[in-house]
């Protein structure tokens, strides 16, 4: 299997296989000169078992090799899972078309004849490591893309059941008022009205999940470092119904360490993150928020309530993409969650929940330090 990530061409590792010793200490010296970091095989066993070892960006394969010549050698490679999209470069003195055929049909992407000449092989190895490259990204964008589509499917499942639940409220008390409205008392009519505007905002929460879901997966964003407490204070100006509603107590540590993201979509994680707290945690809820920073210049971010908890066996699937928790003390969580597990991720951190069932939970999530140079 090969790297994922794209690498830069002058720091490719390249394995090169070839049993005469003198020329692969020659295209040892060489290549390590450009940049590359080169592994050598003396054999095809050596071959195999360092193609597994090492995961090589290329293969420079000579093919008259004894006990095993360079076409076995590559047909091994391909037969093996992990080693089966290696590029190969055979090398050889074989000039004839047959040789050349047969190295192409075994899944060589070159060939390059012997005398190797230094300028050539440069120029074929940085050629054919952009096409990895630029394959590697292709290959990135059509997976991100098939998970998209399949996200946005499971996805419009879940918008087409809430809207439609929420529609029919928000229809029935309109047709109500409509049909019979002036023979309703005034409180009635405003209860009625006060219901169609609640459920109008959900509607428009639900729409606004998508068009954010939309963002973070398609928008370049450039990071910087955040202020978290003025951050927390515009999201429990959004909250200040429901703090109110249920007297939720809100504990916030005086100082905050200084993190590295982007301030709108930090936002909305901590929206999701307190308004669970508020939602699921105690009669009533009782909440901490803190901040610590961790090993390898992260921060690591945490809500914790008096609710519930949530339960272990379903810590693995909380955070999924729309997945609905069916346990009724934590329904709900799934659709929120899944978007702060995108946000997260893209800023190049983690989530995930902690605490014992039934004391509580403590959601966290982590950002790279001002001070993390990676």
């Amino acid at each position: 299997m090969t790297n994922q990530n794209n690498v830069n061409p002058e720091e490719a590792v390249i394995l090169v296989v070839e049993d005469n010793k003198l020329i692969a200490r020659e295209m040892f010296i060489l290549l390590s000169r450009v940049g590359y970091q080169v592994v050598i095989a003396c054999n095809g066993a050596e071959a195999l078992q360092a193609a597994v070892i090492h995961n090589p960006d290329l293969v420079l394969l000579d093919v008259l090799m004894p006990d095993m010549n360079g076409f076995e050698v590559c047909r091994r490679l391909r037969d093996n899972p992990a080693t089966a999209e290696l590029p190969v470069i055979f090398m050889t003195a074989l000039s004839d078309l047959e040789s050349k055929v047969r190295g192409f049909e075994l899944g060589a992407i070159d060939y390059v004849t012997k005398p190797i000449h230094n300028a050539e092989l440069q120029a074929r190895l940085t050629t054919h490591l952009t096409l990895i490259n630029l394959r590697r990204g292709l290959q990135h964008e059509i997976r991100e893309r098939e998970k998209l589509i399949g996200d946005l499917d499971a996805y419009a499942h879940t918008v087409a059941h809430d809207l439609k639940g929420t529609m029919n409220n928000v229809i029935g008390f309109a047709h109500m008022l409509v049909k019979n409205g002036d023979r309703l008392s005034q409180e009635t009519r405003n209860q009625a009205l006060e219901t169609i505007m609640q459920h109008s905002y959900k509607m428009r929460d639900i729409i606004d999940a998508l068009l954010l879901l939309a963002n973070v997966r398609q928008e370049n964003i450039v990071t910087e470092e955040i202020t978290t407490g003025e951050i927390i204070k515009d999201v429990l100006s959004r909250l200040k119904l429901e703090i109110e509603t249920t007297n939720a107590v809100i504990a916030l540590p005086e100082e905050w360490p200084t993190a590295v993201a982007y301030a709108p979509w930090i936002a909305e994680v901590w929206f999701n993150y307190l308004s669970n707290a508020i939602k699921y945690g105690g009669m009533p809820p009782q909440i901490q928020v803190g901040a610590d920073t961790i090993e390898d210049g992260f921060i690591r971010f945490w809500v914790q309530d008096n609710g519930s908890g949530v339960p272990l066996d379903y810590r693995d699937q909380v955070f999924q993409p729309f997945t609905r928790l069916h346990q009724s003390d934590i329904q709900g969580h799934g659709l929120g969650l899944s978007i702060v597990h995108r946000i997260v991720e893209k800023l190049g951190g983690q989530v995930g929940v902690t605490g014992e069932p039934g004391s509580g939970a403590t959601f966290f999530f982590t950002l790279p330090s001002k001070n993390n140079e990676g």
